[in-house]
C-alpha cells in the first residue's frame, strides 16, 4: 500500500508539474507544448487527475502507516474495477494502447493487495 501510494503521489506530482511527461508514458499527444483546439480542456483534466493521484497517493500511504487493514479491504474491488474500466477504454477505442498500462497496474495492485491480506489472515 505504501509502494502504491508512494508511487501514485510521485505521478500526481509529475502530472502537476510537467503534464506532458506523464501523457507520454500513457502515449497520449503533448499537452501544454502544442496547440490545442478551441475548447480542449485536456490540461484542465490533467491537472484536476493529477491533483486527484497525488491526494490519493498521501491516503494510501497514510493508511499503510497505520495499518488500516479496512481501507486495504475497500481498495481491492474498486482497483478491479478501475482496472476493468481502463481496459475497456482501450478495448473500445477510447483511449491509447500505453493507457492499458494504467489499468493492469491497478489489477496487478487489486490482486496483490487482495492476496496479501488474505495471507495475512490466514496466518493470524
Amino acid at each position: 500500500m505504501a509502494v502504491f501510494g508512494v508511487l501514485a503521489a510521485v505521478l500526481g506530482v509529475v502530472g502537476v508539474i510537467a503534464p506532458d511527461a506523464l501523457l507520454a508514458l500513457m502515449g497520449f499527444a503533448p499537452a501544454a507544448g502544442s496547440r490545442r483546439a478551441e475548447g480542449d480542456h485536456t490540461v484542465v483534466f490533467l491537472t484536476a487527475s493529477s491533483m486527484a493521484a497525488l491526494n490519493m497517493g498521501v491516503y494510501y500511504v497514510l493508511a499503510a502507516l497505520a495499518d488500516w487493514k479496512a481501507f486495504f479491504r475497500w481498495t481491492v474491488p474498486f482497483r478491479l474495477l478501475t482496472c476493468v474500466v481502463f481496459t475497456l477504454a482501450v478495448a473500445g477505442g477510447r483511449a491509447p494502447a500505453g493507457f492499458l498500462g494504467v489499468g493492469l497496474w491497478e489489477g496487478a495492485g487489486a490482486v496483490v493487495t487482495g492476496a496479501a491480506l488474505r495471507y495475512e489472515r490466514r496466518r493470524s
